[in-house]
């Protein structure tokens, strides 16, 4: 008996399980991080309310690369080269808040601050050949320094203006101890922006005390040691289904919800047709196929049959059986089931010996005693 795998009851789960396999397989290979893919749990990263698609939103699913740090560009740096990811210029990090566990933060990289233990101070060499001065003309100022440009031994503040999509001002306390007091990135949310009507917009990042409401600083600055990867490329919205089960959803935009709708409903009609498409002539096995023609001509043939059954009980009609190929091996004569009556004999004629005749003599009266006479 022929048996094929797609048969078996265990098809679907297996196949199913190997694609899972495959897919994660193929993940790791590439961003060579275990897990290679990551949930974004808060909004901090959006463009606004909504979901845009091609940036980071809440309930979307960020593959982090495991990269060189020397390779990370931060945002004054792109903003220099043009170098752009996710709607904004830099890299995007995932990286452990002050170096331990728990969830990694997906922020994006501003710049990054060179530690001088001797003069206990910061250099930022990145701000090079960026225009300094104030806010109406410059990216960034460092007050208290040579003309207020310097990007050595940094120990008053460092001003970074029109920073993101929303041209917010950043002033990073240099002398907080919430910076650490080592090197590493300075990291801020694309959405971690407070505006004000006539003030503008000033940005909050991750160093900067306060900027969880009533706590600490996100982090310290990033050392490059406590970065997972950099976010490169992405999945959205089926993140949201592992924050509907934690019951996390506050931040999901609502077309996140639509579009993972429409995604699901799209696969499902497609994996149909590709399911009927493998089914036409020439795709399944020559095997299958002689098996499938025999069983419609089995079921054509019994309906066949019936209805010549019928025909012969309304119109009495005997069956007649229809002439067989000449090229078909005839088998031995079929014996008849007819039952036949015996032959009467013929008694007119006889064979052999006469049949002997017996003749009975008349039995006499009996004879009256003396006593009747």
């Amino acid at each position: 008996m022929f048996w094929r795998a797609r048969d078996s009851l265990y098809f679907e789960p297996l196949v199913a399980l190997a694609v899972i396999v495959v897919l994660l397989s193929g993940l790791y290979a590439y961003t060579q991080n275990w897990p290679p893919v990551y949930v974004v749990e808060s909004d901090s990263m959006q463009h606004g309310p909504n979901d845009i698609l091609g940036l980071i939103n809440t309930g979307d699913l960020v593959l982090a690369e495991k990269v060189d740090a020397s390779t990370i560009v931060p945002y004054v740096v792109g903003l220099q080269t043009s170098y752009s990811t996710y709607g904004e210029y830099g890299d995007v990090v995932l990286y452990h808040p002050n170096g331990g566990g728990g969830t990694p933060v997906i922020h994006r990289a501003i710049v990054y601050l060179s530690w001088n233990p001797s003069s206990s101070s910061y250099d930022a060499s990145e701000l090079n050949g960026l225009p300094c001065g104030s806010a109406s003309n410059a990216v960034y100022a460092t007050p208290g320094t040579l003309n207020d440009c310097g990007t050595t031994n940094l120990t008053g503040t460092l001003d970074l203006y029109h920073i993101g999509w929303e041209s917010a001002n950043v002033a990073l306390d240099l002398s907080s101890p919430a910076l650490g007091d080592h090197s590493g990135f300075v990291t801020m949310g694309d959405n971690n922006v407070v505006c004000t009507p006539g003030r503008g917009c000033t940005g909050e990042p991750d160093q900067e005390a306060g900027t969880t409401p009533g706590g600490p600083a996100i982090s310290e600055l990033v050392e490059p040691s406590w970065v997972i990867g950099v976010a490169r490329g992405m999945i959205p919205w089926f993140g949201s289904l592992k924050l509907l089960f934690e019951g996390n959803t506050a931040e999901v935009p609502s077309q996140s919800w639509e579009f993972m709708g429409l995604t699901i409903t799209g696969a499902i009609l497609l994996a149909f047709g590709v399911h009927y498409a493998l089914r036409v002539e020439g795709i399944e096995t020559p095997l299958r196929k002689e098996e499938e023609d025999e069983a419609e001509g089995a079921k054509e043939g019994s309906s066949e049959g019936r209805g010549r059954a019928r025909q012969g009980w309304g119109s009495l009609r005997p069956w007649r059986r229809e002439p067989e190929d000449e090229d078909e091996e005839e088998g031995p004569p079929r014996r008849s089931h007819r039952r036949v009556p015996p032959k009467e004999p013929d008694r007119g004629a006889h064979r052999g010996r006469p049949r002997p005749r017996v003749r009975r003599s008349k039995k006499s009266a009996p004879k009256a005693s003396d006593d009747e006479l």
